[in-house]
């Protein structure tokens, strides 16, 4: 049926989950193997994920540990994490690679905040343009008489608040992240 609302569900689920992987690479001052997720590394060619080229270990609160399975990778990882925009200058032992990550700044917690709250209003956005798409699609079955004044009315108001929803719920990652990101 042309007016089943879940796929715009989905679409918002997806906007959702997108926002909460955003987030999770997003240093806030502890030590989280997720900033890693992005950063991929040279192997034989392919250019694969640190996590699938070596152990990743949080042996203290504030350092990751990445010890390759293949000793000859130290230097490409190393090479890609300096080339990446994680800030952070690896130490390479010749076994392990060291990840110290320093307590943030005031200047640089405010910094991710405001990229934190950027995030979110790019995703309201989206969850905005997928209620447009909705209710542009159900007025045109309304013109083309496929579906009832009244029908298209009860359809707009469900889409409302299906966007309502979604919205609160990137508020409320919003504040905890940026809660997470500005405690000390």
């Amino acid at each position: 049926m042309a007016t089943d609302t879940t796929v715009y569900e989905d679409k918002m689920k997806k906007t959702l989950t997108s926002l909460e992987g955003e987030y999770i690479t997003i240093r806030a001052g502890r030590a989280n193997p997720h900033v890693l997720d992005k950063i991929t590394v040279d192997y034989y060619g392919t250019p694969t994920p640190i996590n699938q080229v070596g152990n990743i270990t949080i042996p203290e609160a504030r350092l990751i540990q990445i010890q390759p399975w293949d000793a000859s990778m130290l230097k490409a990882i190393s090479k890609a994490i300096s080339a990446s925009d994680l800030g952070i200058n690896p130490n390479n032992d010749g076994k392990v690679i060291r990840l110290v990550f320093p307590e943030l700044t005031e200047e640089r917690r405010k910094e991710l905040t405001k990229d934190v709250k950027k995030k979110a209003e790019n995703a309201k956005v989206a969850l905005r343009n997928i209620r447009r798409d909705a209710i542009d699609n159900f007025k045109k079955m309304e013109k083309k008489k496929e579906i009832p004044e009244d029908e298209l009315k009860d359809l707009e108001e469900k889409i409302q608040k299906m966007t309502d929803k979604y919205v609160g719920k990137i508020d409320t990652k919003c504040e905890v992240k940026c809660k997470d990101i500005l405690s000390v």
